[in-house]
């Protein structure tokens, strides 16, 4: 190995590291505590360190919501390809993106509520959040109902998932209707 691969390593180690550091203390005590001067400090790095990998708080934050999507597409395709037919498919990501959404967050929130810095439903978005998107409509575009472009109607069904996701976490649904709310969503949206 040369010394500029192992450097590279080096580097990409170090990244993952702020990257993980920063979603762990997020996820423990919320984002506002995710501070440069806290992360060089758990990971023992200099504040400089960290800069020569992100410019700030909201590139860190655009990496875990990349690094989230990721997560998100995995499990949205693992949890279809395990369904029998398109209702059940859809049925299955639905309560698959609820779950991610409530055991990750932080993630999620970098995902969808704070300023990362990431293009969304752009020609610049990146590619995580693009397959993350794609992941969605390989399950939901088959019961978009004739008629119904695909992309708007994942557009829209994401749109209900992310609200029961939000509402959910403040405490605004009672969590024990979250199963009949999965099945009314898919119920009077998806066409099979």
């Amino acid at each position: 190995m040369s010394v500029q691969e192992r450097k590279q390593r080096e580097r990409a180690e170090r990244e993952r590291l702020i990257v993980a550091t920063a979603r762990e203390l997020a996820e423990q005590q919320g984002w506002d505590a995710v501070t440069t001067r806290r992360l060089a400090e758990r990971i023992e790095y200099s504040q400089p360190v960290l800069y020569s990998h992100f410019r700030g708080k909201r590139e860190i934050i655009g990496a875990v919501a990349l690094q989230g999507a990721a997560e998100m597409a995995v499990a949205v395709r693992a949890a279809a390809s395990g369904a029998n037919g398109p209702r059940e498919r859809a049925a299955a990501l639905a309560r698959t993106y609820l779950d991610f959404a409530e055991r990750n967050p932080a993630v999620y929130d970098a995902m969808f509520q704070l300023d990362g810095g990431l293009a969304f439903a752009r020609e610049d978005t990146p590619e995580p959040l693009k397959d993350a998107f794609a992941a969605l409509l390989e399950s939901l575009g088959e019961v978009a109902g004739d008629g119904v472009h695909p992309g708007l109607f994942t557009e829209v069904f994401w749109a209900a998932l992310h609200g029961l996701a939000t509402l959910t976490r403040a405490g605004r649904l009672l969590p024990e209707d979250a199963a009949p709310r999965v099945e009314l969503l898919v119920d009077r949206l998806a066409v099979v």
